[in-house]
């Protein structure tokens, strides 16, 4: 079925094409990320508390709505934090290898603080890359605050209990352990992550779209698992629970849809409201997209070159693999302009044997191997 954003608002009267002002698309949230250096326990994997006390006036980046959702469910912070940090470190690693490899600015950074999020007015362009951050970064705010929740680190939900314990007809297992309460991540997502995106513009449209994407990808990820008791093992009766799936398998999976990405057309019509703005099927685009696939309307910023006022770095000085027939071969990462190619060695550790009992002893081996860096 079609997400229904994407066919609202469409009427037959006279039809023109617009584009959006720049400095619009991009939203100022992602700087939450911020909250995590605030607290001495940003290493741990799910943060639930700050030594300070989060002042929501105080987080410039939030719009209103968000300002009030933050005042209503302030143990709620740190997890969508960690949840936005999460969403971007799985960019770094999905496009680690590509010519725009989710670079981030310092929040610090003067572009960063005018432009208002932490990867600069790149993703202002509603593009393919776009798409994926918006998707991602929902995702890891309904899985982040979902893992909180199970773990028990909030006062305000826990575990989905409403199985728990019922037992099944005619099969020798029954609901057990937690069942990860994957809906109250998903509902805090929906609330904070689409708060700035309620218009009735494209961006507005694509922004919603493509957040609810990366959700439904975690929820169609969900695991369910089951555990086996029993004398020495047999499995005479198991215990089962729904649970989340790897993080970096959304990643994955949503890399895969933003290569499929749907290429959309911006259109806009007069209401008695005033002028409207909807998005359509592009010339190019088969069929109607739904939640399982990522759209966007503008095409990719030339990556391959410095471009300062986009706050792209080029390719120029990257590593790349001369042998490899993928996106990170240096014939395609350095855009034609050829590489060079460095003598390297490294010592590392080789020849390792076991002696009883419990020591393994290694040799120092010299590994000797090329470098290859963008021209």
């Amino acid at each position: 079925m079609c997400y229904v954003f994407l066919q609202a608002m469409l009427i037959s009267s006279v039809i023109s094409p617009i584009s959006i002002v720049d400095g619009t698309g991009a939203p100022r949230w992602w700087n939450i990320i911020r909250l995590l250096q605030f607290h001495p326990r940003n290493a741990t994997h799910y943060p639930s508390y700050t030594t300070s006390p989060i002042i929501c006036t105080r987080l410039p980046w939030l719009g209103a709505r968000q300002l009030q959702f933050c005042s209503n469910n302030i143990e709620l912070m740190p997890s969508i934090a960690h949840g936005t940090k999460m969403g971007i470190d799985q960019c770094k690693h999905q496009f680690n290898n590509r010519r725009w490899n989710c670079k981030t600015q310092p929040v610090q950074h003067p572009r960063a603080s005018r432009r208002g999020n932490v990867f600069g007015p790149v993703l202002e362009r509603a593009s393919r890359e776009a798409a994926f951050v918006h998707a991602i970064a929902a995702a890891g705010v309904a899985y982040s605050v979902t893992k909180a929740c199970s773990t028990g680190t909030l006062r305000s939900c826990g575990c989905d209990n409403r199985v728990k314990g019922k037992k099944s007809i005619g099969v020798k297992w029954s609901w057990g352990e937690c069942n990860d309460n994957v809906q109250v991540g998903v509902a805090a997502s929906r609330k904070f992550a689409d708060a700035t995106d309620q218009g009735s513009d494209a961006r507005s449209i694509m922004n919603r779209h493509n957040n609810e994407a990366g959700r439904q990808v975690l929820l169609r990820g969900m695991r369910f698992i089951c555990k086996c008791h029993g004398v020495s093992g047999s499995c005479q009766f198991q215990t089962c629970f729904w649970s989340l799936p790897r993080f970096s398998s959304v990643g994955a999976e949503l890399k895969r849809m933003f290569i499929d990405a749907q290429k959309m057309r911006v259109e806009r019509h007069l209401e008695t409201r005033g002028w409207v703005e909807s998005l359509v099927r592009g010339a190019e685009t088969v069929r109607s997209p739904t939640t399982n696939d990522l759209v966007y309307y503008e095409e990719s910023p030339d990556f391959c070159e410095r471009n300062v006022s986009l706050g792209i770095e080029g390719t120029r000085g990257r590593l790349c693999n001369a042998t490899s027939s993928g996106v990170d071969n240096c014939d395609l990462l350095c855009c034609g302009r050829g590489y060079t190619t460095t003598p390297r060695t490294r010592v590392e550790r080789c020849r390792c044997t076991f002696q009883w009992c419990c020591k393994v002893t290694c040799d120092q081996c010299t590994v000797h191997y090329e470098e290859h860096r963008c021209n």
